[in-house]
């Protein structure tokens, strides 16, 4: 062993290997989502944590990216594991706000009709009540039959 003789009380130069991992693929899931805003230019994140691989799969998806997740299998060959359809998502997600808001056109369309049915209803039993109220009015005996209906007989 060689001793410093500039600096003996230092130790040593003991070369180490780097302690990083120099293996070709650490990473054993990768995660691809595509938008179709911007086809040319996907976005890659690899990962070697199953959780991690699944939130961010789910993150591209939410955000209405075409995500594909896959597996190495060594030796830079991959293996689809599952596919997410974002756009089909936000289409979906946007069909049903649509279908949202007709139905709540459709029920406050129904809630007015009710509404002025109601109003409706009460004006009319006002209006009998009023009638009802009033003193009856003396007729004068003309030899007119009020009747709605007579029969044959007083004819």
């Amino acid at each position: 062993m060689k001793r410093n003789k500039k600096h003996p009380e230092r130790a040593p130069h003991r070369r180490r290997a780097s302690a990083t991992d120099r293996t070709k693929n650490t990473k054993s899931f990768r995660v691809t989502g595509s938008w179709d805003k911007h086809p040319n230019r996907p976005a890659i994140k690899a990962t070697s944590d199953r959780h991690a691989r699944d939130r961010i799969a789910r993150e591209m998806h939410d955000q209405g990216a075409y995500v594909v997740v896959e597996q190495h299998r060594g030796h830079g060959e991959w293996r689809t594991l599952y596919e997410l359809d974002g756009p089909a998502l936000l289409a979906e997600r946007q069909r049903a706000a649509e279908e949202q808001r007709r139905q709540a056109v459709e029920e406050r369309r129904r809630a007015e009709q009710a509404e002025a049915t109601r109003e409706q209803s009460e004006r009319d039993r006002a209006g009998l009540a009023r009638l009802m109220v009033r003193p009856p009015v003396a007729r004068g005996q003309r030899g007119r039959r009020d009747a709605r209906h007579v029969t044959g007989a007083q004819r």
